[in-house]
C-alpha cells in the first residue's frame, strides 16, 4: 500500500548572493562618496572631531609632561614675569606680548563665528572677509611668536637643552610646546586662505553646501582653545 499525501510543496526561498548586497566595501565607499551622515552628522565635520580629539590627546601629553618636569625639577624654574618682559618706555612691562597674542587669538576666535554665521546665510562677501581677517589675525600671532622666540634665544640664550636663567628644561619644554601650537595656527591659516578662495570663486555656491567653513571654524576654536591652557600653565604658573 502506498501513501500519497496532498500537502502543497513549500518552496524554500533562494539564498541571497552576498556578492551582490550594497554593504561592504561597496556600500561603505558609496556611502562616503556620498556624504552619508552617520548620526546626524555629515563626514566632514565627523572627522574633524575625531582629529581634534587624537590632537587633543597630543597636547595634553606635552602639558602633562610639562608640569610632571616642572614639579619634578630641583633646580629653580625661571619666573616667566621676569623671561617673557617687554622693555617699554624704560621699565620692564611683564607679559605684555603674552597678553597681545592671547587677545590676538580671542579676537580672531569670535571673526571666525561670525564667518561661520554669514556662510550658512550665503553672504560671500562678508564670509569670505572675516576669513580673511582671522587668517591675517593668526598670521599675526605667528609673527609675534615669532619675535619671542629671536628675543629669548639672541638677548636671553635660550635653547633646547638649557638656559642661563635656571632649570635647563625650560628651553625644551618652552620650544616643544609653543612651537607645535605654533605648527598648529600656521596650518589654521593656511587652511582659512584656501576655504576662503575656494568660497570667493563659488565653488560652495554650486552645491549650497557651506558646512567646510563651520569645519575650518571648529579647528580654529580648537587651536584658540590650547593656546589658553598653554598660557594658564605656562605662563601664568
Amino acid at each position: 500500500m502506498s501513501l500519497v499525501t496532498n500537502a502543497p510543496t513549500v518552496a524554500l526561498a533562494p539564498t541571497p548572493d552576498i556578492a551582490a548586497a550594497p554593504d561592504g566595501w561597496r556600500g561603505l565607499v558609496a556611502d562616503w562618496s556620498s556624504d552619508r551622515e552617520a548620526f546626524r552628522v555629515s563626514w566632514g565635520k565627523a572627522m574633524m572631531w575625531i582629529f581634534l580629539l587624537s590632537d587633543t590627546f597630543v597636547f595634553s601629553c606635552f602639558l602633562t609632561g610639562y608640569m610632571a618636569v616642572r614639579g619634578a625639577t630641583t633646580v629653580p624654574w625661571p619666573n616667566p614675569s621676569e623671561v617673557f618682559a617687554l622693555h617699554v618706555a624704560g621699565a620692564d612691562v611683564p607679559l605684555l606680548l603674552i597678553a597681545l597674542m592671547t587677545f590676538v587669538l580671542i579676537t580672531s576666535s569670535g571673526t571666525m563665528a561670525m564667518a561661520v554665521n554669514f556662510a550658512y546665510r550665503r553672504d560671500r562677501v562678508n564670509a569670505v572677509t572675516l576669513m580673511v581677517l582671522t587668517g591675517a589675525l593668526g598670521e599675526l600671532f605667528v609673527g609675534m611668536q615669532a619675535f619671542e622666540w629671536t628675543k629669548l634665544i639672541l638677548e636671553e640664550g635660550v635653547r633646547p637643552w638649557g638656559n642661563p636663567m635656571g632649570a635647563a628644561q625650560f628651553g625644551s619644554a618652552f620650544f616643544m610646546i609653543t612651537g607645535f601650537h605654533g605648527l598648529h595656527v600656521t596650518i589654521g591659516v593656511i587652511y582659512l586662505f584656501t576655504v576662503a578662495f575656494k568660497l570667493w570663486r563659488g565653488d560652495y555656491e554650486k552645491s549650497g553646501n557651506y558646512q567646510i567653513v563651520e569645519i575650518a571654524g571648529l579647528y580654529w576654536h580648537f587651536v584658540d582653545l590650547v593656546w589658553v591652557f598653554i598660557f594658564a600653565l605656562f605662563y601664568l604658573w
